[in-house]
């Protein structure tokens, strides 16, 4: 079965663009042939819980469509992180060449250890909610009410305003 699964980029290391652009076509290739790729534009933000001095962010967010289970996409994500220069042990929000998480699984809640699904936190950060509204304005939630957009628009981050970096890349 394919799902309609939601993925974030991050990167405030190195060649943010160039990372982001890395794990996207990497993505791409785990999507089901002919099926439709959203992809949001590139924003810069400020770091969230991050320590001091650490630099701005890259975000933006990915939806493809993926044959398999939330655990396959997670290893398969975990790799991207890897392959692209991201250490496997590391210290919590702290800098890095590239962050890939699962948002979303389709209609699929899961909550384990190694896994939440919908990622949680994701409608509580605008930097990961904007670039998702771009994209999926009327996307609800599995468990939720409101749409994307209905979440941005109530969100009371404390977050600065995103800067566009890249429309289309």
């Amino acid at each position: 079965m394919v799902h309609r699964v939601g993925i974030a980029l991050g990167s405030n290391l190195g060649d943010r663009l160039g990372c982001l652009c890395a794990a996207r076509d990497l993505l791409f290739d785990l999507a089901v042939g002919g099926s439709d790729v959203l992809v949001a534009p590139v924003y810069e933000t400020e770091p969230v819980a991050c320590a001091d001095g650490v630099g701005d962010f890259y975000n933006t967010v990915i939806e493809v469509g993926y044959e398999g289970d939330p655990f396959g996409l997670l290893v398969e994500t975990q790799r991207i992180e890897r392959e692209l220069g991201r250490c496997v042990v590391r210290e919590r929000n702290a800098p890095r060449e590239i962050d890939v998480d699962i948002l979303y699984f389709g209609d699929v809640v899961v909550r384990e250890a190694d896994l939440c699904v919908p990622h949680l936190g994701l409608l509580e950060r605008r930097f990961v909610l904007e670039p998702l509204s771009d994209i999926r304005p009327d996307l609800v939630l599995a468990g939720e009410e409101l749409s994307v957009s209905e979440h941005l628009a109530g969100l009371e981050s404390g977050e600065s305003p995103l800067r566009l970096v890249q429309r289309d890349w």
